[in-house]
């Protein structure tokens, strides 16, 4: 059985295989989207009322309304664990 930090490390190694990134054109930088991500998003589609959908269904409009909200709301301010 393989120690407890090293199954951590390994799950990370395959989140980020899984992960997708999207770039932000307004603010010129790139987002990886993993589990932190998601749950900024579904805040932001309940508290702006936006159809719950996945965002990589949204359109280009859609996901760069997103990024510019994001980027005003923080892991903190939103009471996201960060692991």
């Amino acid at each position: 059985m393989a120690p407890t930090t090293l199954r951590a490390e390994d799950q990370k190694t395959a989140e980020k295989k899984n992960a997708r990134t999207y770039h932000d054109k307004n603010h010129n930088d790139d987002h990886e989207w993993n589990g932190q991500e998601d749950k900024a998003y579904r805040v932001y589609v309940k508290k702006n009322g936006h159809k719950d959908r996945d965002f990589s269904k949204a359109n280009e409009d859609d996901q760069q309304a997103y990024w510019n909200w994001r980027h005003e709301h923080s892991d903190a301010q939103l009471r996201i664990d960060i692991h």
